[in-house]
């Protein structure tokens, strides 16, 4: 994979990049509600799901916002040379605007909000975050994630 040094990231401000499709299954939900202990039958019953607004399981919202990594990784965007570590700081802005039904396929968009240093070595970047589902006009979720890398 190509790299970039961490000055050269931080010249691509307003960048985007765009993820490979990855499929949201019922087993994926299945583990998500097992690891969280969120078991609401939305998530977890399809009979009992199909009789909703919703016609079936979907993901939870913070399943969908866990897939950030994941999708990250399935972009064509050159890892940063020199890093130790990265460390999730937070978001911003973070709306669940579409649920995500069990069967569809997401992708990731990112762009390059900001990129600074806040110490020697310590840089902090800012990404707008957006879930788009297969066919559908709205997206899953939007965000402006945080985090910290370290070189």
């Amino acid at each position: 994979m190509p790299t970039i040094s961490i000055a050269e990231r931080a010249g691509q401000v307003g960048s985007t990049s765009t993820s490979d499709w990855i499929d949201v299954t019922q087993a994926m939900i299945d583990k998500f509600a097992d690891a969280t202990g969120d078991h609401q039958f939305i998530h977890t019953d399809p009979e009992r799901a199909a009789q909703t607004p919703f016609k079936g399981t979907i993901a939870h919202g913070f399943l969908t916002l866990s897939l950030m990594p994941l999708l990250a990784t399935l972009t064509d965007e050159p890892e940063i040379a020199g890093v130790r570590m990265g460390v999730n700081y937070g978001c911003n802005k973070l709306r669940f605007l579409t649920p995500v039904r069990s069967g569809s396929r997401v992708r990731g968009h990112f762009k390059l909000l900001e990129l600074v240093e806040k110490r020697p070595g310590q840089w902090q970047q800012t990404v707008e975050f957006t879930v788009e589902i297969e066919g559908q006009d709205k997206p899953a979720l939007i965000a402006e994630w945080i985090s910290q890398i370290f070189v």
